[in-house]
């Protein structure tokens, strides 16, 4: 038997933030991904993945695929003739891993390590217990060294994708832009539209250029927010490598709790990021870049998991000021805030 087996059945986002963790376990062997369709397109950019596997599991995600026996069964004799010598399984903190520790054991997966608060039984040999307050970046890197993995020297931890990215220049501004990415998979997170709209109407007051993204069910919504002369509306235009290449060459990306603001976190580039507190910023901010966190963190809501906003007026995001996220822009960017032209 060889080589290791990683599984993230969650997003896109959730995936590029175990990029880490997954490079920690190069040190054991080649490395698989596991993905769910929903985190493809982050796998296939993330460095150190040999091949990446999807599977659409019936006990995770928003809208999770019915039980498919045959399924199941198709991935268990995938896994059996992989042969892994051990698999890693990563969740989030409020997931269970055992419905995945127990697919590996039908396929006879010899060694098996999660982070579980459930009982394993005989499915965990590592059951490694999550102390509070960790990143999820930092709680990944911390399951893949319980199973023997780490970074390799000069590794310095932070996200990353493959390079080169896609050449992107025909779609952005030549001069320095700012990205605002309006939406997000979970509504509670993404700051309304008109809020979304006035941020970019500043932000162009202000002498910036703004690039509006969105992916190919957003494209109404960026088009309501892309109203201003300096905007460009990418909504639906890009592939998640070609985004990452938008996010590249901008000097800041204003976006809420959502994948792209962990993928601007992997190409490097500053985030001001609109959080509702539904999670804790502790775990899922910005990771290894710098960035302005914004909105009412002791909001009502907090810590609730509410996919959509349960108070009025969705208070946590729409008491930002757009004064504010201009500033934080512009202080992230390293410059000065041009006064706007009358």
């Amino acid at each position: 038997m060889s080589g290791v087996l990683a599984v993230r059945l969650d997003s896109d986002g959730d995936v590029l933030l175990t990029g880490p963790a997954i490079r920690a376990l190069g040190r054991l062997g080649e490395v698989d991904l596991l993905v769910s369709p929903g985190g493809l397109q982050a796998g296939s950019l993330l460095p150190g993945v040999r091949s990446v596997w999807t599977f659409d599991p019936p006990w995770s995600g928003l809208s999770p695929a019915p039980v498919d026996p045959v399924a199941v069964q198709a991935l268990v004799d995938r896994l059996r003739a992989a042969q892994h010598a051990r698999a890693v399984v990563f969740t989030s903190f409020h997931q269970s891993p055992l419905p995945a520790a127990l697919v590996l054991r039908l396929a006879g997966v010899p060694f098996v390590v999660a982070t579980s608060e459930d009982y394993p039984g005989s499915l965990l040999d590592v059951r490694h217990p999550r102390p509070q307050g960790l990143h999820e970046v930092v709680a990944a890197l911390r399951l893949a060294e319980s199973a023997g993995g780490g970074l390799r020297p000069g590794d310095d931890g932070r996200l990353a994708v493959r390079r080169p990215l896609p050449e992107v220049r025909s779609l952005v501004p030549p001069g320095p832009y700012v990205v605002v990415h309006p939406s997000a998979s979970v509504p509670a997170r993404a700051p309304s539209p008109a809020h979304a709209r006035q941020i970019v109407r500043d932000l162009c007051d202000a002498g910036w250029e703004v690039v509006v993204t969105g992916g190919p069910t957003d494209t109404r919504l960026t088009a309501g927010v892309a109203q201003s002369p300096a905007a460009v509306d990418l909504g639906g235009r890009t592939s998640l490598a070609e985004l990452a290449g938008v996010l590249a060459g901008a000097a800041a990306v204003v976006v809420g709790n959502t994948g792209p603001a962990h993928l601007a976190a992997a190409v490097g580039t500053p985030v001001v990021s609109l959080f509702s507190p539904v999670v804790p910023a502790d775990r899922w901010a910005p990771f290894g870049v710098p960035h302005v966190v914004l909105g009412d963190q002791g909001a009502a809501c907090a810590d609730t998991r509410a996919r959509l906003c349960p108070l009025v007026g969705h208070p946590c995001l729409g008491s930002v000021p757009t004064e504010a996220v201009v500033e934080a822009v512009d202080r992230l960017a390293g410059r000065v805030r041009r006064e706007a032209v009358v």
